[in-house]
């Protein structure tokens, strides 16, 4: 059965959003980060960087984890 927002309790629906802010905070700090580095400190081209931090929290993760040098 799918639930929709309003079947959600009050903790729930906060936690959604907080999960929402990490996910964009990470985006965010990655696409910056992104930006502030030399094509030589990242590992591999920066449009798929750029491509990959879009995939959820997977994506920023990825890139602070291998992404840089």
């Amino acid at each position: 059965m799918e639930k929709n927002w309003k079947d959600l309790t009050g903790t729930q629906q906060a936690g959604v959003g907080l999960l929402g802010v990490v996910q964009l905070g990470l985006l965010v700090a990655a696409q910056i980060d992104l930006t502030r580095r030399s094509d030589a400190e990242v590992n591999g081209p920066k449009a798929l960087w750029r491509a990959v931090t879009l995939i959820n929290f997977v994506g920023p993760l990825a890139y602070f984890a291998v992404g840089r040098r």
